[in-house]
């Protein structure tokens, strides 16, 4: 029998259950009234110091039986726990305990990722006749945004109580030409937790000259908990009939090809590592999945429900809508036992995975893809959320 989150929710708080608290740092509460649902002011605390002198702040948030951590630096998503089916919190999100590591992380963990999320062929892209040529940080390729993309900056955070829900407005303006990127971004990303403890994401961009916008974000799920092994159990589903296979660059191909007979088929609900090693030759290049889904809905005007993940040892459920064409399903290929966790457990291949939602990666280079393209006057707006049940 399925349980009911809520009733979960109860029977922790009745046993008196804590949460996990992670690093150290006074905190104090923001300004802002409670919302009617009791969820929690945002917490405000001091998480390190940057080799500049610049203070980096975790802010936590509470409501519906959800907790969130964020990180001023990055935007990074530093811990996100969930009750399971017996009500034991856990926190299911990869990252690191302490600032210097997420300064030396070469995995964004957790971040928020601009300009562009996701890879460009070569660092270079033609925008009305213009070429332009970006920071390259993946072989010849730009990755994220480059070598200093949004997952490296201070962000200015404002925490809010509106209601029932709480959350934060996290803003960051990116100049003209940061790494290599025309025209300069005000960006605004908005973290709430509602009432029944959904996560919300919202992106905002405005843009004084033509530029190329893909905002996403890139925690890292392991829903048995970080640090406690691999994801290949988790079952998996997704809305999308096609993908966009690779070269060895991992740059798309431009081909929208079919899941159907391929172990790229998560139309059905099944286990991550049911054929991860089945020896398809897109799997080998990418040591596993790195590849954008090709969402059935393509692009909407409203978010609609596009993937389900379950652990079926504690039960967790995680549902993902959005309004985006694309996911990129990441099977923590690269994760090499070398990473210490706030567990205190290394993270080894397949111990967490991303479900990016984005536009196709390398679309400022292929006409066959969704564009990109952000002009002045036109706000970039686009929204995922994240449901959480048992």
């Amino acid at each position: 029998m399925e349980l009911n989150r809520r009733t979960v929710i109860a029977g922790a708080a009745a046993a008196g259950l804590a949460a996990t608290t992670l690093g150290s740092g006074t905190a104090q509460a923001a300004t802002g009234s409670t919302g009617s649902s009791g969820g929690r002011k945002p917490v405000k605390e001091h998480f390190g110091t940057l080799a500049d002198g610049t203070k980096i702040y975790r802010w936590s948030l509470e409501n519906g039986g959800t907790r969130l951590k964020v990180l001023s630096y990055g935007g990074i998503i530093q811990s996100l726990e969930i009750p399971d089916r017996h009500g034991r919190y856990a926190n299911v999100s990869l990252g690191y305990d302490n600032l210097d590591a997420y300064v030396k992380g070469t995995t964004f963990f957790g971040a928020t990722i601009g300009r562009y999320g996701n890879r460009i062929a070569k660092g270079q892209f033609t925008l009305d006749g213009k070429k332009y040529q970006l920071s390259v940080n993946d072989g010849v390729n730009s990755l994220h945004g480059g070598k200093q993309g949004f997952n490296t900056k201070v962000w200015d955070i404002e925490p809010f109580v509106s209601g029932s829900d709480v959350g934060l407005h996290l803003h960051y303006t990116s100049v003209d030409g940061e790494m290599g990127y025309p025209g300069t971004l005000k960006t605004k990303v908005t973290f709430t937790l509602n009432r029944h403890g959904d996560w919300r994401i919202d992106y905002e961009a405005t843009t004084d000259k033509p530029t190329v916008v893909n905002l996403t974000n890139h925690t890292y799920y392991n829903l048995a908990g970080e640090g406690s092994g691999s994801i290949y159990g988790h079952e998996l589903w997704l809305a999308a009939g096609r993908f966009t296979p690779t070269d060895s660059g991992l740059i798309p191909t431009g081909e929208l090809a079919k899941v159907k007979g391929t172990p790229f088929d998560f139309t059905h609900p099944k286990p991550v590592g049911r054929d991860i090693r089945t020896g398809h030759p897109q799997l080998v290049t990418a040591k596993g999945y790195d590849h954008n889904f090709v969402l059935d809905k393509g692009v909407t005007a409203r978010p609609e429900h596009v993937v389900t993940l379950r652990d079926p040892e504690s039960g967790r459920t995680l549902k993902i809508l959005t309004d985006q064409p694309g996911v990129q399903f990441y099977s923590g290929n690269f994760l090499d036992g070398t990473l210490v966790g706030p567990s205190g457990h290394t993270y080894r291949q397949g111990d967490g995975m991303c479900l990016e939602t984005q536009h196709f990666p390398d679309s400022p280079n292929e006409p066959k893809f969704p564009s990109t393209v952000l002009r002045p006057g036109h706000t970039y707006r686009t929204t995922t959320i994240h449901k959480f049940s048992v």
